[in-house]
């Protein structure tokens, strides 16, 4: 009886464990996420992107660097925004936002994230530019999939929409920054809006 009593109870500490993903995680995040994003892309389009486009050189670094810079600060502040807000949470409800889950589900996320990254990089290094926003749409959803499994279960379907607004983006190469948009804004918005609904 003993073992049986021991066993359920590690049974609940693990699944105590995993639940606390949940409530640290913030909705408010994800539509932040997706504001950085689309304020971004409206940045890119109007001030760079045509310009990119229209080179004949899109391999020179001058031309790609406004663009690469645009997308770290749309990353960064989604990521810094992210922490503050979970933070925030985790002590709202008395948990540690940094534990054994914690640090596994960042493993997880960011090994297809940075091989997607490395993946684009050299395709952009070689002038494939039309194949960037695809591949940044189905490496971030492969990455949130990866994840999935140490945080709440619709992360598993964010990522899931990513994957298939990215397949979609690379049949219509010519309307990466819109599919790119609706990925990365409009879907974290949803996605946000919906944990935040789901947590009243």
């Amino acid at each position: 009886m003993n073992k049986d009593y021991s066993q359920d109870l590690s049974e609940i500490r693990n699944l105590m464990n995993r639940s606390s993903r949940f409530l640290s995680l913030s909705g408010t995040s994800g539509i932040m996420a997706g504001i950085y994003a689309i304020l971004g892309a409206g940045v890119a389009k109007i001030f760079f992107l045509s310009n990119v486009l229209e080179q004949q050189n899109a391999a020179n670094p001058e031309v790609l660097l406004p663009i690469v810079i645009i997308l770290m600060l749309v990353l960064i502040s989604s990521l810094v925004t992210a922490y503050f807000l979970s933070v925030k949470e985790a002590k709202k409800n008395e948990e540690m936002i940094w534990d054994e889950t914690a640090k596994r589900l960042v493993f997880h996320f960011l090994i297809p994230l940075l091989t997607g990254g490395a993946y684009i990089l050299l395709k952009l290094n070689q002038g494939e530019i039309e194949a960037a926003p695809s591949l940044m749409l189905i490496f971030y959803g492969l990455a949130l999939l990866n994840a999935s499994k140490y945080t709440i279960g619709t992360i598993k379907y964010l990522g899931i929409s990513e994957i298939i607004i990215g397949l979609i983006c690379a049949c219509f190469p010519g309307f990466g920054f819109w599919f790119w948009t609706i990925g990365f804004g409009l879907l974290h918005i949803i996605y946000g809006s919906l944990m935040n609904i789901q947590k009243q």
